[in-house]
C-alpha cells in the first residue's frame, strides 16, 4: 500500500465520560475532548511540512466531525474541505447503544474478561462488516495518497489491524487512545503519543 495515512480517534465525549456506549449514536466532545483534539492537531501540524498535500477524511458521526474541525483549525486547513465517509463510522453496537457499561457488567459480571466484549451486543454490526468497509477504503483509488483520517475507537483498531494484517485477537488487544494517533505508511504502523489524558470507553 503506497498511501500515507494519519489515523486519529475522536476526542473524549460526554458518553465516554459517563461510561456509555455510543456506536452510531452520538454525544458531543467534552472540554477534555476538545483539548485532546487540539493537541492531536497541534502535533500533526509539527509533523506535516506541506499541508496542501494532505486531505482530511472523517467519519460522518458528529464526534468525529467535531474533532476533524478542531484538527483542521490547528493545521490551518479549511474545515469545509473535510470529506465525510461512511466507511469510517464506528461499529453499530446494536441494542447496547446508549447503555451504561457498569449496568451491562452487572448483568454479565464476566463481560469485560474479553477485549472484544463490545461485539456481544445483540444486533451488533459484525467484525467482518467493518473489515470490509476498511478494506474498501484502503483499496479505493479515489482516496489520495496523503490522508488524515478521523475515526473511532473500535473501527480505528480494525483499521490498524487490516493495514498490518493482524489476527482477530491481535486487533482487539490494541488500546483505543484519545491521547495518541498513528501513522500508517510503507506497511508499517507508528504510534505518536501526545500528553493528554485519555478515556477508553467507546
Amino acid at each position: 500500500m503506497s498511501k500515507s495515512i494519519f489515523l486519529l480517534r475522536h476526542g473524549q465525549t460526554t458518553f465516554n465520560a459517563q461510561q456509555r456506549l455510543q456506536g452510531h449514536c452520538n454525544s458531543e466532545l467534552t472540554a477534555l475532548g476538545q483539548t485532546q483534539a487540539a493537541t492531536l492537531g497541534a502535533s500533526l501540524n509539527r509533523k506535516i511540512a506541506n499541508k496542501k498535500q494532505w486531505t482530511v477524511y472523517s467519519s460522518p458521526l458528529g464526534r468525529a466531525l467535531e474533532t476533524a474541525q478542531i484538527v483542521c483549525t490547528e493545521l490551518g486547513i479549511d474545515s469545509n474541505s473535510i470529506i465525510t465517509d461512511e466507511r469510517l463510522k464506528e461499529f453499530n453496537l446494536g441494542d447496547w447503544e446508549m447503555c451504561f457499561i457498569p449496568d451491562l457488567v452487572k448483568q454479565n459480571p464476566k463481560l469485560l474478561n474479553h477485549r472484544d466484549w463490545y461485539l456481544s451486543a445483540p444486533h451488533c454490526e459484525s467484525y467482518e462488516s467493518v473489515v470490509t468497509r476498511v478494506k474498501d477504503f484502503l483499496d479505493d483509488d479515489t482516496v489520495p495518497d496523503h490522508v488524515i483520517v478521523i475515526s473511532h475507537g473500535l473501527t480505528g483498531a480494525v483499521f490498524r489491524g487490516v493495514y498490518t494484517a493482524m489476527s482477530y485477537s491481535e486487533t482487539f488487544e490494541q488500546d483505543l487512545p484519545q491521547n495518541a494517533y498513528f501513522l500508517l505508511a510503507d506497511d508499517k504502523l507508528s504510534r505518536i503519543q501526545c500528553e493528554v489524558v485519555t478515556a477508553e470507553a467507546v
